[in-house]
């Protein structure tokens, strides 16, 4: 598909938007689309004292990444043990998945009691949201790959660490990498819900609050395509990243 056909919707989008604003003529529900794009051609401009669009949205993306680090820190080992060793993961399974299902925003109220106001709750809202997918992608991925690869390497007399690190890992690249996608994508939707928390002083999701709190809604409304942008580039280098390192895949199939 010709890059220019994926343009279409939006644009389309974009018209309908902007013939209903001018039919409602009410900027606290629906700005024009020319507000909304003064907000986005003034990137460092402050908003009403709380910042620029670019200084917020460099605040989230910091945050992300720290939180999204550790969580792959904790998750991507601990998922390759369990994937690797049945009986650790039986032992895991039964408090994995009561955690699992349990959305992100419900850690809100335990966020604030454990770690107070600020920057530890979000982060740890991070975490906890992107920490699973990782987790159960890393899981499965070392499962599903081949036993006689593993059985091969044992007879060139490959150590269980060699195994794990030349053989195991290395083949649940691909699993691995889109457990990493999700995880992120994730993790960028926990970091906006989570500067909306008490506490909060930047951020998109704390820029969005306070702007809403004033009644300007473009603004509102930049911040929200701020986020997808930012999160359709990430999306696209962990899908650029699949097809160039783990091409591989697609060949054995």
């Amino acid at each position: 598909m010709k890059w220019y056909i994926k343009l279409i919707l939006p644009a389309l989008v974009l018209a309908v938007w902007e013939v209903v604003a001018i039919l409602m003529n009410n900027a606290y529900i629906l700005p024009r689309v020319e507000s909304v794009l003064v907000v986005f051609l003034t990137p460092f401009a402050d908003l009403y004292g709380c910042g620029s669009l670019l200084h917020n949205a460099w605040v989230s993306i910091y945050r992300v990444t720290l939180g999204f680090l550790i969580a792959c820190l904790i998750a991507v080992p601990l998922g390759i043990i369990l994937g690797r060793y049945p009986a650790a993961e039986e032992f895991s399974d039964s408090l994995i998945q009561i955690l699992r299902p349990i959305p992100p925003m419900a850690w809100i109220p335990l966020s604030l009691a454990w770690f107070g106001l600020g920057h530890a709750s979000i982060e740890f809202i991070i975490i906890i949201g992107c920490i699973f997918p990782i987790l159960i992608n890393t899981i499965d991925g070392v499962k599903r790959v081949k036993k006689s690869w593993v059985e091969t390497a044992k007879i060139y007399q490959a150590n269980e660490a060699q195994v794990i690190t030349k053989v195991i890992v290395p083949a649940a690249g691909p699993a691995i990498w889109n457990g990493l996608r999700v995880g992120f994508g994730i993790a960028w939707m926990s970091v906006v819900a989570a500067e909306m928390m008490p506490g909060a002083v930047s951020g998109l999701g704390y820029l969005i609050m306070y702007a809403y709190n004033w009644g300007q809604v473009q603004t509102v409304i930049a911040g929200m395509i701020g986020i997808g942008i930012i999160g359709i580039l990430m999306d696209q280098f962990f899908q650029y990243v699949l097809k160039k390192k783990f091409a591989w895949e697609t060949l054995d199939k």
